[in-house]
């Protein structure tokens, strides 16, 4: 995976994700707009085979790229608790 940050402003950002699909993107993109600081997250992707994603989040003046990483953060939590209950569940 690599990451390019096309264009940035205090409240906006277009980042391109090299590599993804709309796995990674969907998820990002739903915790993003769970976010209150979010007015806009969306991302597109011509093709899924030659072009890669373009991620575009608008902000309330907060940094785009702390939202970003909130949202990561967020996934990562979910993923663990998922993780700690599937487990739970196949050893019960």
């Amino acid at each position: 995976m690599e990451l390019k940050i096309i264009d940035k402003t205090d409240d906006e950002m277009h980042l391109e994700i090299k590599g993804e699909t709309h796995t990674l993107l969907n998820m990002l993109k739903s915790a993003l707009l769970d976010d209150t600081r979010v007015q806009i997250a969306t991302y597109d992707m011509k093709h899924v085979s030659i072009s890669d994603p373009v991620l575009f989040v608008k902000t309330d003046g907060t940094d785009p790229i702390e939202v970003v990483k909130d949202a990561l953060k967020s996934l990562v939590s979910q993923c663990d608790e998922f993780i700690s209950v599937f487990t739970s569940a196949v050893n019960a």
